[in-house]
């Protein structure tokens, strides 16, 4: 649905020379796909996913969306941005409607729905994302945290996106709400039927969720794999600063000590199968 080619991206700094984020990156993203975009601070993945829905305009390079190049002259990236949602970082903090349900709807409106589309939509988004009917028409300010990031997410989700972008979606809060958003993610492409881009530094979260992993370094898109790929890359991966799932690593060191197994586990049950084939095995000989 999206893709890109030979992205670059430089900012322009007053009286010194202009600073290179992102070099000559293609990408594409797929319908069905689930991506988890991983990186080491300052690799660029925020710049990188602005440019996904035209809030950056790359400095050189295209980007298309169902084949349409966003650059060319009167193209609409308001049409854009309906199809591609991104949701930021502490995104609760962006809250202002009145009530729960006048913020969600504020999206809707903004791209041209009536009060009747952009309601009923909104009212949709809402129940998907588990928030009560009974927290309608109270104020996003006296919800708890996890509910303000669930109702943060319903707007975004209220346009009706194509494309979901979560930069951190799970940052700042405790392992039980962190799960309960992982858990809502899911839900959502399954029952929206959209293509995930997840910006995460939980590998954990990474290997179990996404169906290929896009690792940035430098501004450079270093890897487009599947997770088992991309984190038995351990030493590469370790030399950009970035860590891999914990069973990865133990598995991995495992291996190193003369261990046999066939690679290094990227999940806690394919971890327990490998060990419990390789305890068999040494029984029967």
């Amino acid at each position: 649905m999206l893709k890109g080619e030979n992205i670059s991206f430089s900012y322009n700094q007053a009286g010194a020379e202009e600073k290179a984020v992102l070099k000559n990156i293609s990408f594409e993203i797929r319908e069905g796909d689930f991506i988890g975009l991983i990186g080491s601070s300052g690799s660029g993945k925020t710049t990188f996913v602005k440019h996904l829905n035209g809030l950056l305009k790359a400095t050189s390079g295209t980007i298309t969306y169902n084949g349409q190049n966003i650059y060319e002259k009167g193209y609409k990236l308001s049409n854009l941005r309906k199809e591609v949602g991104l949701v930021f970082q502490y995104p609760e903090h962006q809250l202002f409607g009145s009530t729960v349900l006048k913020d969600t709807m504020y999206g809707p409106r903004n791209l041209g729905m009536t009060d009747e589309e952009a309601e009923e939509s909104a009212k949709s988004s809402l129940k998907l994302v588990g928030v009560d009917e009974s927290y309608y028409y109270a104020s996003p300010m006296e919800l708890s945290g996890g509910q303000k990031r669930c109702v943060a997410i319903a707007g975004v989700l209220a346009m009706k996106p194509k494309i979901l972008v979560l930069d951190e979606p799970a940052a700042g809060l405790d392992p039980e709400t962190k799960f309960m958003i992982f858990d809502l993610i899911r839900r959502i492409q399954t029952e929206r039927n959209i293509a995930i881009v997840l910006v995460s530094h939980h590998m954990e979260d990474v290997a179990q969720f996404a169906n290929r992993v896009w690792v940035l370094h430098d501004g450079t898109l270093k890897m487009d794999d599947t997770p088992a790929n991309v984190f038995a890359k351990v030493d590469q991966l370790d030399e950009m600063g970035i860590g891999v799932p914990q069973i990865t690593q133990l598995t991995y060191e495992l291996m190193k000590s003369g261990m046999p197994l066939p690679h290094a586990a990227i999940s806690v049950d394919e971890a327990a199968k490998m060990l419990t084939h390789l305890l068999r095995k040494g029984a029967n000989a």
